[in-house]
């Protein structure tokens, strides 16, 4: 019987996702750092759930015993992802996190000959981050083959931030932005670029951010230059262009301090009914030497609710063995069109 170990459970998104597996036939063993944050949620749902703290080695290997794959949603995942992946590797499991955070694709990378040896499959962001983006990425290589630019946009519509995305986000105050160039990933300032999005008649203000793609598309499509995008008010944009300034103070403890207890007072994320009337827009466009270019637009369901769906989607397909063996990416693994099994996306433009 092939099994699934759901860890962090009890954040905002791994209980979205606890929620919705019997949607996808999936019955996953929960499991979090401590008790007192699982047990409640695993009796609520009638499932078994399993304790193991990240930086015990033992507690992990007990915790993966007779686990097929590992479903991580507990970040930031620059600290959680490591000790995990790891462990798949030593257990024999399937790894697939929810990230966002280039440097743990970069970091994944780099256990990609152990993961094939050992027969298992490391794909990090099979959610929002970055299931989308890197659908829209093959969609525009398979257009245009010879392209050496890419970029890639998005926007929510109607939705709000989890706490733990937020948390995240705090980890990296000023920390440079990054694209990639000639093949390289490279520090530019955040926001160092901006544009407008067309959408149902619309605009919609985009600015340059660090984001998945810049590691993940560059292996689904070895497109050179990179730029990923994402939808802000332009008065923020406008404040971002002084950040460099203070990113000397963002970078100190007290000021994270100061920002992470600010996002333990919030909402742990987004209503049901919010996410409900929720949606997300994503683009690309991709050119090439000749000065020739294509786009591609998708909508598509709010982007927790997508991150749940896609990475019960993919949790489904690795356990009825339809994996490839090593690092992955979403797109480079399953196709361009994964994204069409999602419920709720609509192709704008192909």
């Amino acid at each position: 019987m092939q099994t699934i170990l759901l860890y962090g459970a009890n954040g905002y998104t791994g209980n979205l996702i606890a929620r919705m597996a019997a949607d996808y036939g999936i019955t996953p063993i929960l499991a979090g750092r401590t008790e007192e944050s699982i047990k409640p949620l695993a009796e609520e749902l009638n499932y078994s759930y399993r304790i193991a703290d990240l930086n015990d080695a033992s507690q992990l290997d007990k915790a993966l015993s007779g686990i097929n794959v590992v479903l991580h949603a507990a970040g930031p995942f620059r600290f959680t992802a490591k000790p995990m992946i790891e462990a798949c590797i030593r257990n024999g499991a399937h790894y697939l996190d929810i990230t966002g955070e280039i440097m743990v694709y970069e970091m994944a990378k780099k256990y990609s000959a152990q993961a094939t040896e050992k027969g298992v499959m490391l794909m990090p962001g099979v959610g929002f981050d970055v299931v989308p983006t890197d659908c829209i990425a093959l969609t525009l290589k398979k257009k245009m083959p010879d392209a050496n630019y890419l970029k890639l946009g998005f926007a929510g519509i109607g939705g709000s931030t989890s706490r733990g995305t937020a948390t995240s986000m705090a980890q990296n105050l000023g920390r440079p932005s990054a694209v990639r160039k000639d093949g390289k990933i490279m520090p530019v300032p955040l926001g160092h670029k901006s544009m407008w999005l067309d959408y149902n008649g619309k605009k919609i203000f985009l600015m340059s951010i660090p984001w998945g793609d810049v590691s993940t598309a560059y292996t689904t499509t070895g497109i050179p230059d990179i730029e990923t995008y994402t939808a802000v008010p332009p008065k923020l944009h406008r404040m971002l262009r002084f950040q460099s300034l203070f990113n000397w103070l963002l970078r100190t403890d007290l000021a994270k301090k100061y920002v992470l207890n600010k996002i333990k007072k919030s909402p742990p994320g987004p209503s049901d009914e919010r996410r409900a009337k929720a949606k997300s827009v994503v683009w690309g466009e991709a050119g090439n030497a000749k000065g020739e270019k294509v786009t591609a637009k998708l909508q598509c369901a709010e982007g927790y609710t997508l991150t749940a769906m896609s990475s019960l989607l993919i949790a489904r397909k690795v356990l009825n063995g339809e994996f490839k063996s090593g690092y992955q990416t979403p797109a480079g693994c399953y196709g361009e069109k994964i994204i069409e099994e999602i419920p709720g996306t609509i192709i704008l433009e192909n």
